[in-house]
């Protein structure tokens, strides 16, 4: 997913993060992927964490839920020593959307403010690329999942053309610097690494 403001790879996460239902959910997720269990329930009881999190919108530092009128912000909230995983924060303007991208990782999005669409996409052929069923609607609160295993190509956009939404994301690897693609409406391919934001949000 590409964005404005991109940062080179190394870009540490914000260290002001301290809020103990962060930690909390942090030293849970560690707990779990300790344990090397299998996908379906990583999905599953890290999919329980996030909704405790998203659960309550008082945790997330200002300064990290800025929006930009260029385009959408992808903050690094987390991110893993071992690689196992890094914490993103979706920070979507006004009717801001990604391209259709997949991820080669399992994820997790759990939406904390506002509420956003989900258009699965599904293969027919080698380059043949059509919808997956209905836009899925995220709202607040609320938590879905994605994975090669399950389905791991989609497009996102904010459902509100007139107010910011904000997803927490969990992805199985450092997924600021994970090769990964982006496709065209015909299904053409286009390799990307999508990077982060800059934890500060600066003007266009």
């Amino acid at each position: 997913m590409s964005a404005a403001q991109r940062s080179k790879p190394s870009l540490a996460a914000d260290p002001s993060i301290s809020a103990p239902r962060f930690t909390q959910f942090i030293a849970g997720l560690e707990h779990l992927l300790a344990q090397r269990p299998a996908e379906p329930r990583i999905l599953e009881e890290g999919g329980r964490l996030l909704a405790q999190l998203v659960a309550q919108d008082d945790w997330l530092p200002a300064h990290l839920a800025v929006s930009r009128a260029d385009a959408y912000r992808q903050v690094p909230l987390h991110r893993d020593a071992a690689g196992r995983f890094a914490v993103v924060a979706f920070v979507w303007g006004a009717g801001q959307g990604t391209p259709i991208h997949d991820h080669t990782v399992w994820g997790l999005i759990g939406m904390l403010r506002g509420a956003e669409y989900s258009q699965g996409y599904r293969f027919t052929g080698p380059d043949h690329l059509v919808p997956d069923g209905s836009p899925l609607r995220l709202e607040a609160g609320q938590v879905a999942a994605v994975s090669p295993s399950i389905g791991d190509v989609h497009r996102v956009r904010n459902a509100h053309d007139d107010s910011d939404s904000i997803s927490i994301h969990v992805y199985g690897a450092d997924i600021g610097i994970v090769p990964r693609s982006r496709y065209a409406e015909d299904g053409s391919r286009h390799a990307f690494v999508s990077g982060y934001s800059s934890t500060i949000a600066s003007s266009p």
